[in-house]
């Protein structure tokens, strides 16, 4: 937990998410062990912090004085560790990666393992989501920097360009949309279609180019709605329909020749993948080296281009 007070971090943490489960869990402490620390900065100010009403908090009016304090707090003590560990040249410490699910399974391991060789004192830890789970993690600030394909709305998340990926049909061996070297965009709606689920940034990709195409996503026979790619693939593989994934998940497939990717006519599906972080928030030196790392690794280069 750094060298920072630890019942304000815990403090801070429930104010944050409003919700003593979360906090534990970002915490990594049991639900027991926060209720202690609340209770016992509770008695330091002799007051509550928060109001307790059925199953759920708020924050008293002490509490909102006390949060806006702990913020500035928790920032400081932030800002004394990157200038201690600037001053002495060491970059150690945590990471915490949130990516979206083609970026994690495809392409940054490759970044993480290059990474390590060279920082062997960092620990980075990465959760995969899908991309609307990512923001609300750099939002709650319990990720430090993000990889995302799909859209960010949030005016405080900073975008910047990583590289390209190119997303492409998929189909079992022997499908009638194979005749076509590069699929008709209306005999997409004829067959069955196998989705990634809401809040995918895979989906909001596909149906904001399937539209300008001049067909709607939701006009298309979607028989499964399914949350990574490797199940859409499988489900793709078994027959159940036609589907959509990154040509960066599709190594393995085209080499056994076990489905078979194909271009839509007059339609390229590119997408640029980010990094996402918050505007405001503090970077350590551990963070920073990732981020560079990272940006270096990324610039300019696809994901992988199949000729087809």
């Amino acid at each position: 937990m750094s060298f920072s007070d630890t019942r304000l971090r815990v403090f801070h943490a429930v104010a944050k998410h409003l919700s003593f489960t979360r906090a534990a869990e970002e915490l990594y402490l049991t639900q027991p062990a926060v209720t202690f620390q609340i209770r016992q900065l509770e008695e330091h100010f002799d007051t509550r912090l928060f109001d307790r009403h059925h199953n759920r908090i708020s924050l008293t009016e002490a509490g909102v004085v006390v949060f806006d304090y702990a913020e500035r707090i928790l920032e400081l003590y932030r800002e004394t560790e990157k200038a201690i560990s600037e001053m002495t040249g060491v970059t150690r410490g945590v990471v915490k990666v949130g990516a979206s699910t083609t970026i994690g399974e495809y392409l940054l391991p490759r970044i993480l393992s290059d990474y390590h060789e060279r920082f062997n004192d960092v620990q980075v830890q990465m959760t995969i989501d899908n991309t609307r789970t990512v923001i609300r993690k750099l939002e709650d600030a319990t990720i430090d920097v993000g990889m995302v394909e799909g859209p960010v709305k949030n005016k405080n998340i900073h975008r910047e360009p990583c590289t390209e990926d190119e997303l492409l049909v998929i189909c079992p061996v022997d499908h009638p949309l194979l005749e076509f070297d590069e699929i008709p965009v209306q005999k997409l709606k004829e067959y069955p279609f196998v989705s990634r689920e809401e809040g995918s940034g895979t989906r909001a990709v596909i149906t904001e180019h399937l539209g300008k195409a001049g067909l709607n996503y939701d006009h298309l026979d979607i028989v499964l709605e399914l949350g990574s790619t490797e199940a859409v693939k499988g489900a793709v593989e078994g027959g159940i329909g036609v589907g959509m994934v990154s040509s960066a998940s599709l190594r393995k497939e085209i080499k056994l020749g076990s489905l078979i990717p194909r271009r839509i006519a007059g339609v390229s599906i590119t997408r640029t993948i980010h990094f996402v972080h918050q505007k405001q928030k503090f970077r350590s030196k551990a963070v920073e080296a990732f981020y560079q790392f990272a940006k270096e690794r990324c610039a300019g280069q696809m994901i992988d281009d199949f000729p087809l």
